[in-house]
């Protein structure tokens, strides 16, 4: 009998990582379903069909993923074109943060209408800029010393903005595996600079 207490902790402390682990699978899920359907908006668009898959739901068409709902490109203003996937940016509160437009090769970070986030506030430059994008600068920059990469095909970036107040993120020259990395840097980082706005109003 007094084994059974520590047999029940041990089990507690199972169950939790398991549903620790849940969550992150399915955080990922969502992320890979919102990857194909850019995929498959790139193919489409060079003219191929998806005929294996009109049985399917898109993207478009399914419930919102939890961080993060793709729109569709009539519900948003001017700019958007047909080759683009458009993503909302949620914090875990559900408010949206910023709206993704996403071609080819190339991503729009445009901050929600009612966020003011300023450029000085953390973990914008520390974070976002100095160990995301200027890291994946520094990775383009060896490939193209090497010969590996075209250096007009480098990674680039410019913010836009108005005083202090960011106003947009264009990121150009971006593959899959970066559109991935770089969703999930500009919703966590424009999350925690949306924390420090509430705590400072």
């Amino acid at each position: 009998m007094s084994q059974n207490p520590e047999k029940i902790r041990k089990l507690v402390v199972f169950k939790e990582k398991l549903e620790s682990k849940i969550t992150e699978l399915q955080t990922e899920l969502d992320d890979l379903k919102v990857t194909l359907e850019t995929v498959n908006s790139i193919l489409l668009e060079k003219g191929f069909k998806r005929i294996e898959m009109t049985k399917e739901p898109s993207v478009l068409e399914s419930s919102p993923a939890r961080e993060e709902n793709v729109v569709k490109p009539e519900a948003v203003g001017e700019h958007t074109t047909s080759s683009e996937n458009v993503i909302e940016l949620k914090a875990a509160s559900g408010e949206i943060l910023a709206i993704l437009h996403v071609t080819e090769d190339s991503l729009r970070a445009l901050p929600a209408g009612d966020k003011n986030f300023n450029v000085n506030t953390p973990p914008f430059n520390q974070f976002l800029i100095e160990r995301v994008l200027a890291k994946m600068q520094e990775r383009d920059n060896e490939l193209v010393r090497r010969e590996q990469l075209q250096s007009d095909k480098m990674l680039s970036y410019n913010v836009v903005r108005e005083g202090d107040i960011i106003r947009e993120i264009f990121i150009k020259n971006i593959d899959l595996d970066r559109l991935r990395e770089l969703k999930s840097s500009i919703r966590w980082t424009f999350e925690k600079m949306y924390e420090k706005m509430k705590t400072q109003d």
